[in-house]
């Protein structure tokens, strides 16, 4: 996915942009970059690969070098950036959270025209460089953020370094956020707002769809007022989203405990405790062990000092190799025992299958997996939520084309869980997966846990509900 931050300051700020970076690094795993602005140097540029690291290794040597009082800073599972622009809107450094369906068709567009695209080692369009020459379409950094908005299929949110402040725009849509910060002597904006707390700032607020705003110093300008209607998406309170960090005001940590509360609350199954699968079920387990009245025990652990997420390698057998490697079961407190655990999702169940099996060979007695989240029926257009190529690699796709012999047939009736369609995919996910129970989240808990409305949050991926946005984009 993608995350950055970005803060201008009365002083210099490169220690509060290298560590308000860092605390993104759990949105991205292929790049990172960093960009500042100093009135007699200039705009300073750094971009590193993170594929063999981590962005604190890469950027920490170097950092002197990012001397001004503004800058922005990225971690990137796509593009090499922030790029560096001049235009006749100015000088600008440009660093993007965003995922362009149409990006082939906008480069042989722009390509057309007679305008060149930089060639790149990976042969991949850049989409950030994309987005730039949207942006100096423009008159104005508003009006040329606004063709992005007009022209993007997918979504994007931006952090544009000039040389009078940041300019911070969220997504059309409002679907990835932006939170701003406030110091007595700085301004910040960020991803996550938890890159706030550690450095100082406290939370200002939290940009809207479509909104524009322009950083200083001494305080916040807006551009451009919020779009009326909004879809942010549901992951971030269900995976992406660090515990500490607030979405438009609403606590992660607090949303996992709720929906976990609420379905160990309204459970039949008789455990001995219950475990969260770490990091993201470890909330959620621990409100389903008080909500249904149960121990809470680590029975599985995370060796946090190497291993990071578990699709951080470009090859799939890889990712899968670290995801066993980075959990380890402990066998002394699952021996004999019914263990209930929580987790995010169930994308592909490969990993789930395996640690399944691992966990019988350990000598636990039952297991029972209980899910944030509805079933994953329908694949992301907005996000780079994961890297399946097709709807047929998620689990749930797979079932519904052995049940019903096409994996397009009769969709919506599994995405029900009033339907017998929904009760034998659930049940037959179960089966393949070897597990004693398997209970996914109804959306009508995921809502209420996260307390938002219903319509201003992207369900898409349960119910494929976004279609209206869909159209629209498409038209």
């Amino acid at each position: 996915m993608g995350g950055f931050f970005g803060t201008i300051s009365k002083e210099e700020c490169a220690n509060d942009l290298f560590y308000g970076t860092d605390y993104n690094s759990h949105l991205g795993t292929r790049r990172g970059g960093l960009a500042t602005y100093d009135s007699k140097l200039g705009f300073l540029r750094g971009i590193h690969s993170l594929e063999n690291g981590y962005f604190r290794n890469r950027f920490e040597d170097e950092l002197g070098k990012f001397t001004g009082k503004a800058g922005i800073g990225v971690i990137s599972d796509t593009d090499a950036q922030p790029m560096l622009v001049n235009s006749h809107l100015g000088r600008f450094a440009l660093t993007t959270v965003a995922r362009v369906n149409n990006a082939e068709a906008l480069a042989r567009k722009f390509l057309d025209e007679g305008m060149y695209l930089t060639e790149f080692s990976s042969g991949k369009i850049n989409v950030t460089e994309l987005v730039s020459l949207l942006i100096v379409r423009g008159k104005t950094f508003v009006e040329g953020i606004e063709n992005v908005f007009r022209e993007v299929k997918g979504s994007c949110s931006m952090l544009i370094l000039t040389e009078d402040g940041i300019i911070a725009a969220r997504d059309s849509w409002g679907r990835t956020p932006i939170s701003v910060g406030i110091r007595e002597d700085a301004m910040a904006v960020s991803s996550e707002s938890t890159s706030f707390a550690n450095l100082g700032f406290k939370t200002h607020s939290y940009l809207g769809p479509g909104e524009i705003v322009r950083l200083r110093a001494d305080g916040i300008e807006q551009l451009r007022p919020p779009n009326p209607r909004k879809q942010v998406c549901s992951f971030l309170w269900i995976y992406y989203g660090f515990p500490t960090s607030c979405y438009d005001g609403k606590n992660v940590e607090e949303s996992r405990f709720r929906c976990g509360y609420t379905m160990g609350e309204n459970d039949d199954v008789d455990v001995d405790c219950a475990c969260g699968i770490p990091d993201s079920g470890i909330g959620m387990a621990v409100g389903y062990a008080a909500g249904r009245k149960v121990p809470y025990m680590r029975t599985i652990a995370k060796y946090t000092p190497t291993w990071a997420r578990s699709f951080m390698p470009s090859h799939q057998s890889r990712r899968d190799l670290v995801a066993k490697m980075k959990l380890i079961d402990n066998e002394d407190m699952l021996r004999d025992k019914r263990v209930l655990f929580c987790d995010d999702s169930i994308v592909r169940g490969t990993q789930l299958r395996d640690n399944t099996r691992q966990l019988y060979e350990n000598g636990v007695k039952e297991v029972h997996m209980r899910i944030a989240c509805p079933p994953l029926v329908f694949g992301c257009p907005f996000l780079n939520f994961s890297a399946s190529k097709t709807e047929l690699e998620l689990i749930t796709r797979r079932v519904i084309s052995d049940l019903e012999g096409d994996m397009n047939k009769n969709v919506e009736a599994y995405t029900d869980p009033g339907t017998p369609e929904f009760k034998n995919m659930v049940g037959e996910i179960c089966r393949r997966l070897s597990l004693d129970s398997l209970k996914f989240s109804t959306i009508e808990t995921l809502v209420k846990s996260i307390g938002l409305p219903r319509e201003d949050l992207c369900l898409h991926c349960f119910d494929g509900s976004s279609a209206f946005s869909l159209e629209e984009e498409n038209k």
